[in-house]
């Protein structure tokens, strides 16, 4: 049973208790990401993320800071989305003291020197470079990019080479002051604990007030563009292989048609049996992958298509995909197709209770987005009781010609290639 508590400084605190399991995993999340960032310091949320990790009084360096994981075994790490920022250490149980004081001295006592900040520039922007020279993972991030912008949910997490490099220290201290403080935090533990010793040392570790501004965080709002018919983003790039993206606007993590929409990914691109993968890999030969799915935010939400294809065949290829798409939305999925793919996420869900960082991620995650703390059976009846025509009719809401995105990687430069094949 999971256990929540709030600290005297409002921290909120999520104890997931998994008895199975020979380690724990400490995981904090802020409620902050590149969303709430202004243009000019579009970037800074990671650049923030780096930081933590290049020293504090009591461990003045990177070095310090990780061989004392290191030497037990440990695995941390963190990450930065469009919504929020995370931390987490995964440890052997008895090592939890460990983690909780070694996370808690990052984002108490980080120093952020001016020469590491400096020093760090340099490292973020080849992050960037190496994330934008591989098109398999470009692609999504161009997509998100073409569909959001203006708004800030289009921007790049990691924000561009000039604004990283204008960055000063006194930039990241403000921003992080503004946003890190009790009320934006979570602290999530999931694992082989006892809850009421370790909500104890939760509280010992991240009762403290924190310093700053502490003001409430405020996104703009997304409001979704009227589109008179599709288009099309081509980014140009001499490669054999052109990587597409469909995107549909989508759901946001409250709203119930979330998981029937996530559901029809599974059923489209999920699996090497689902419906694209068998229609364009195995029957016709158009692809080495493909897959579907959908992702939500706090008020939008996008359904995408994304694959790798022959440059000679790519035509053919998006003319199958959105045939696909007609069919499923014309004439929807059968009792047993809806079955096996509601069984299909069980059974990996049934996978990922097994490792207590997915747990922790679980909880803490629908703690930050819907304040609901669903444990999987009650999930997973949820899921039992989507119907074929809630399929369908998620279907015909986001599979719509008028609506459709479609970012390109290859060796294009002339949108016409592609505009007259999208339609459904």
């Amino acid at each position: 049973m999971v256990h929540k508590a709030t600290l005297n400084n409002n921290v909120r605190v999520i104890l997931a208790p998994v008895p199975s399991t020979k380690s724990v995993t400490v995981e904090v999340w802020f409620g902050v990401g590149s969303r709430y960032e202004e243009k000019r310091i579009n970037g800074i949320s990671h650049f923030i993320e780096h930081m933590m990790f290049k020293g504090t009084k009591r461990r003045p360096s990177t070095l310090a800071l990780s061989k004392e994981l290191d030497a037990v075994g440990a695995l941390y790490n963190a990450f930065t989305s469009k919504e929020v920022t995370g931390y987490w250490v995964k440890i052997s149980a008895d090592k939890l003291d460990l983690a909780l004081d070694i996370v808690s001295d990052m984002l108490y006592h980080s120093k952020f020197e001016a020469k590491e900040v400096e020093r760090e520039k340099s490292v973020i922007c080849e992050e960037q470079h190496m994330h934008r020279d591989n098109p398999i993972i470009y692609i999504y991030d161009l997509l998100e990019e073409f569909m959001f912008s203006p708004s800030p949910l289009g921007w790049d997490i990691g924000g561009s080479d000039q604004v990283i490099h204008s960055l000063t220290r006194e930039d990241l201290v403000r921003f992080r002051n503004s946003h890190y403080h009790g009320k934006n935090l979570i602290v999530g533990i999931a694992g082989n604990i006892d809850v009421d010793h370790a909500r104890e040392r939760v509280a010992h570790y991240f009762g403290t007030p924190w310093e700053g501004g502490a003001r409430a965080n405020i996104y703009k709002p997304y409001r979704r563009p009227t589109h008179k018919g599709p288009r099309v983003h081509l980014h140009y790039k001499d490669t054999e292989q052109v990587q597409v993206d469909f995107g549909f606007h989508g759901y946001a993590y409250t709203d119930r048609r979330a998981q029937t929409a996530a559901l029809l990914g599974a059923i489209l691109g999920g699996t090497m049996s689902s419906r694209l993968h068998i229609a364009i890999r195995e029957r016709r030969g158009l692809c080495y992958s493909i897959r579907a799915g959908h992702e939500s935010f706090q008020d939008a939400g996008i359904f995408y298509i994304q694959s790798g294809l022959e440059k000679s065949r790519a035509p053919e290829a998006l003319r199958a995909i959105l045939a696909e798409l007609t069919r499923v939305r014309d004439k929807g999925v059968g009792a047993a197709e809806l079955k096996r793919a509601k069984d299909n996420v069980k059974g990996r869900l049934a996978l990922s209770w097994e490792d207590s960082e997915n747990v922790v991620s679980w909880y803490v995650g629908q703690e930050h987005f819907t304040k609901k703390l669903l444990s999987p059976d009650e999930k997973l009846k949820k899921l039992y009781a989507i119907t074929a025509e809630d399929i369908q009719r998620v279907a015909a809401e986001l599979f719509v010609t008028k609506n459709i995105n479609l970012a390109v990687i290859g060796p294009y430069k002339d949108a016409k290639t592609f505009a007259p094949l999208l339609r459904i």
